[in-house]
């Protein structure tokens, strides 16, 4: 049984040696020619204003908790409609009570989200 494992082994070590060997190779061969230029800040063509150390307003958290919600309800969706004739008559309602319980979880955490204002963005108002 643990000689079914060995092809992934193997396949894993030739991964690490190649990365190791790669690593070393860019450090010890890679060209260094350091200057202000090339250690400044860079993002998107601008330069930085103030510190990196601003703080992001709560909103935006809550907002990617809702793309997270949406994202998890289609991924688990989308195959179960997929089967979902496949299942046998007895089945069928225990696989539809699941699938309404799941749904119900998903709507609690939206509303949650809705009542906290996670959907309303104030951009105008706020500093």
């Amino acid at each position: 049984m643990l000689l079914d494992y060995l092809p992934i082994l193997i396949v894993m070590g030739f991964a690490l040696i190649f990365t190791i060997i790669n690593v070393f190779l860019s450090s010890a061969v890679g060209p260094r020619n350091p200057n202000p230029q090339k250690l400044s800040t860079y993002e998107s063509g601008m330069e930085p204003i103030g510190t990196a150390h601003n703080r992001f307003s709560v909103k935006y958290y809550m907002a990617a908790m809702l793309f997270i919600v949406f994202d998890i309800e289609i991924v688990f969706m989308y195959p179960w409609a997929v089967i979902f004739k496949s299942f046998d008559g007895g089945m069928m309602t225990y696989v539809v009570i699941e699938m309404i319980a799941f749904i119900l979880i998903l709507i609690i955490g939206y509303l949650y989200m809705l009542r906290k204002g996670a959907i309303h963005w104030n951009v105008l108002t706020e500093k």
